[in-house]
């Protein structure tokens, strides 16, 4: 029934709540997996009601016991071995094809972290894990994604090799736009089906806690629409609340999504994010006509392809992006050579707009310039324009403002609509407000939907909200009052016109000659600074993907590592520029730089004067003027010939600045350079502009000479006193161990081993040799005087006896790691040594390294 107010008129139904409905039910998992959740004492917590059928476990008499009456002790011990790699991710480990009861069934194996939970997912499977590299697959497949530089050309060639891992009937790519729609921009479909190709998607199609969790779980899998589900027993934990399965790859799905899929006709589905940037880009879309399962090898294949793939999109991206940004200069190098002493904006307005209509289509264009009004095409008259003009006063006077429908921001501009109905402004001086406007006339957009998006709410079968759809055909809607949007690539290229223009206006006055001149600095820095550090962060970035590349066994543990890595080059960089800084020795920073650069001619460069303490800014700046100043004298001056020489003098002068003065000597000849790089600029421009100083630069042929003058807010007396290093006190327990000298990890997970040596380095363990093998271990011993020892009991086929003999025979306090349920079994042949659990933590080899040397 629909919904009446209180006088009987229809009304919409609210559907504030629709987002916040569970989209997954967090207590049942579908039938192609079973689950068990167990506690850090390793005690089942939870199971799915399946076990019994693909375990042979029934989940009520396994609630409540030991993990170890129910799996061998080999088991239990690859199964802490593998989930010691989950301490610093937020991924899942995996096992394939693994034999958990030895007794000649296989399952693929599936583990993560559910708050204080290990959630272990396991599927049966025919396969031993010796089969399971498909690298050289994905590899090729990838390749011909590489063939492409266009989004929609290799999404197209991704779906189809999706296809080509899934065998599903179709493939989709479809992203999501601003607003939350979506569109379906590639496709393949095998056999009979309606095309989705161009369709829309409303938001509502995709929750915003659906899209939320697809940022957590990359891939999530239907194998039939109409399969049994299983609940988790028991519903409520410990905690009072449900076991969150958000990880869980087997977990059920909502039942709306389901009678969504049913209605499309489909029987087995799959989704797999696509990421930019930490968000959520797209997804690839599978549908199957019958039930179909796709084995986790399958799955974790299609995995490594899309995070492939993802890298391949941020390329191509960034590619279009660096694009725009040359079409962009190109577009400022040609206004530049137009314009000439004397000449205004109005003098080059016809020439120019030609010019700019390449870059930025447009149906009118007016320029207001000192109280002068000039238009060319589709545009409000002058006295329309003043009117838009104050409102555009009302604006941000520092950036561009666009709009596609201006009606809904001024509506005085229904006056015009039938010439124009969007614009994008560019401020172009200060006082008075001047502008160069674009406008753009009504583009009736025909969006092809898939369904109306703005269909009232349906009473369905699970109440008053969002019923799926029941028919896909296509519903045209037209939008009037907008015109095409104003894309970000156009958006990018007004600002840097906008900047052009205000250098070209602000001639008119002494004062903006002054603005003039300090908005072309700040231009040509922040250009040459962004071209600088843009090519170093992809080149860094480069190569951290390619040396990461084939160092880890899965794909989870080379994404985690790559972001790890990459967050801690943000963090660094963060660190850098923060203003709580203190103050630092200038001649430290010198002395640094030249070591840094060039250790083996650092004596040649000669610091005379006293030395000052800089402020956190002009350190920031000194450190670059001071790393191009080597860099260049390195190559072609005083510093790369064998006798040449800096001399670099440091002085007060009577008004508390500080002058410094560089001198290349006996170097070869130089002279000035043609093309101004991002060298020669941060030089020149760095310390006046950062630090309002002054930076005098000559190319002599004698050598060359610059001369600096730091202003005094940014320069102090140097106390040694001050700035000597003092040793950060930890607040430990007394009964807490510090290490020291040369320590040995002995642990055949590379993971696990580096994981461990990091470890024992915050434990201030000097140098830290890992051995994957007893022979390397004992090798190691008998070259190197190691004071400690972390062994794991069991490596491969072998125990890590020998190593502990001998480790107990030299009297070096040694741990023992294992996975294995308890220790007297494993561990009764080794010497009288302390045996910690995996998984471990830095904080447990602390305190039995404490137990070690007190015993």
């Amino acid at each position: 029934m629909p919904k009446l107010d209180s006088k009987g008129k229809q009304v919409d139904v609210d559907l504030s709540n629709c987002d916040r409905e569970p989209i997954h039910i967090l207590g049942h998992v579908q039938s192609f997996g079973c689950l068990l959740a167990v506690s850090s004492d390793w005690i089942v917590v939870h199971a799915s009601t399946n076990c019994a059928e693909m375990l042979g476990l029934d989940p009520e008499e396994a609630i409540g016991k030991p993990f170890a009456d129910f799996f061998s002790p080999g088991s239990i011990h690859d199964l802490r071995t593998r989930i010691q790699a989950l301490a610093y991710q937020t991924g899942c480990a995996r096992m394939f094809g693994y034999e958990v009861f030895e007794d000649g069934r296989y399952y693929n194996v599936s583990m993560h972290r559910s708050d204080q939970f290990l959630v272990f997912e396991f599927e049966k499977t025919t396969l031993s894990s010796a089969d399971q590299d498909d690298t050289g697959l994905v590899q090729a497949l990838i390749g011909r994604v590489q063939r492409h530089d266009s989004v929609e050309m290799a999404s197209e060639e991704a779906a189809r090799a999706i296809q080509a891992l899934t065998g599903m009937d179709r493939v989709m790519v479809y992203r999501f736009d601003e607003d939350g729609t979506g569109t379906v921009i590639a496709e393949v479909l095998k056999g009979r089906g309606e095309p989705y190709l161009g369709l829309r998607y409303p938001a509502s199609d995709v929750p915003k806690q659906a899209r939320e969790l697809y940022k957590k779980n990359l891939l999530r899998i239907i194998s039939d629409v109409n399969s049994e589900t299983y609940p988790i027993l028991p519903k409520i934990g410990p905690s009072g609340d449900p076991l969150d399965l958000s990880l869980s790859v087997s977990r059920a799905v909502s039942p709306i999504h389901l009678e969504y899929l049913r209605n499309m006709g489909v029987q087995a589905s799959m989704s797999v994010s696509i990421m930019r940037r930490d968000k959520l880009w797209g997804l690839f879309a599978c549908h199957h006509h019958m039930p179909r399962n796709l084995d986790y090898k399958t799955r974790s294949t299609i995995e490594l392809f899309a995070q492939l793939f993802n890298y391949e999109l941020a390329q191509i991206e960034m590619a279009q992006e660096f694009n725009d940004l040359d079409t962009a200069q190109i577009l400022h190098d040609k206004l530049m050579s137009q314009i000439s002493g004397g000449v205004t904006l109005l003098d080059i307005f016809n020439s120019f707009s030609d010019e700019i209509r390449s870059v930025i289509p447009f149906d009118g264009v007016v320029v207001y310039s000192g109280g002068k009004f000039k238009a060319s095409g589709m545009t409000p008259t002058e006295e329309e324009f003043m009117g838009l003009a104050r409102f555009l006063n009302t604006t941000k006077g520092s950036q561009v403002y666009a709009t596609d429908n201006l009606a809904s921001r001024y509506e005085a501009a229904d006056s015009f609509e039938d010439r124009a109905v969007g614009l994008l402004a560019l401020p172009i001086s200060r006082k008075p407000r001047d502008y160069l406007v674009f406008f753009r006339r009504e583009l009736a957009q025909t969006v092809t939907w898939a369904g109306n998006p703005e269909k009232p709410v349906e009473l369905g079968p699970h109440g008053a909200r969002l019923t799926p759809r029941k028919s896909f055909a296509a519903w045209k809607e037209v939008v009037h009052g907008k015109c095409a949007s104003w894309r970000e690539s156009e958006l990018r290229a007004a600002e840097t016109l906008r900047v052009t223009l205000i250098e070209v206006v602000l001639k008119l006055s002494d004062e903006a000659e002054a603005d003039r001149k300090k908005a072309e600095q700040a231009q040509e820095l922040l250009i040459a600074e962004l071209n600088h550090r843009v090519r170093n962060i992809l080149t860094l970035i480069q190569g951290l993907i390619s040396q990461g590349q084939g160092k880890q066994s899965s794909i989870e543990e080379y994404s985690s590592v790559l972001d790890k890595r990459i967050h801690a080059l943000a963090r660094a960089h963060d660190q850098l520029t923060q203003k709580e800084w203190s103050w630092v020795p200038l001649k430290s920073l010198i002395q640094t730089e030249i070591k840094a650069f060039q250790s083996e001619k650092s004596e040649r460069l000669l610091i005379e004067g006293e030395d000052i303490a800089l402020s956190p800014t002009a350190f920031t700046t000194l450190a670059l003027v001071m790393h191009e100043l080597v860099t260049n004298s390195a190559k072609y001056g005083a510093l790369s010939v064998p006798d040449g020489s800096v001399q670099l003098k440091i002085g007060r002068l009577p008004d508390g600045s500080c002058h410094i003065a560089w001198r290349d000597c006996d170097g070869p000849p130089v002279s000035a350079p043609k093309r101004k790089g991002f060298g020669t600029t941060i030089i020149e421009r760095s310390i006046p502009f950062e630090l309002r100083g002054e930076a005098d630069v000559r190319y002599k042929v004698t050598g060359f000479e610059a001369d600096f003058v730091l202003p005094a807010p940014h320069v102090q007396e140097y106390d040694a006193m001050t700035f000597t290093e003092t040793a950060v006190q930890d607040d430990i327990d007394p009964t807490d161990i510090t290490l020291s000298g040369e320590v040995l990890v002995l642990e055949d997970n590379m993971i696990i081993a580096m994981d461990a040596s990091d470890m024992l380095s915050e434990l201030g363990a000097k140098t830290v040799h890992t051995a994957n093998s007893t022979n390397d271990a004992l090798q190691i011993l008998e070259h190197r005087d190691i004071t400690f020892a972390l062994l794991d009991v069991k490596l491969g086929t072998e125990l890590s006896l020998k190593v502990a003999k001998k480790c107990a025979a030299r009297n070096i306090p040694t741990i023992l790691a294992t996975g294995y349920e308890g220790n007297a079994t494993m561990t009764e042949a080794f010497p009288q040594t302390l045996v910690i659990r995996k998984p471990y933590t830095v904080e447990h080899i602390r305190k039995a390294a404490a137990k070690c040397f007190k015993g």
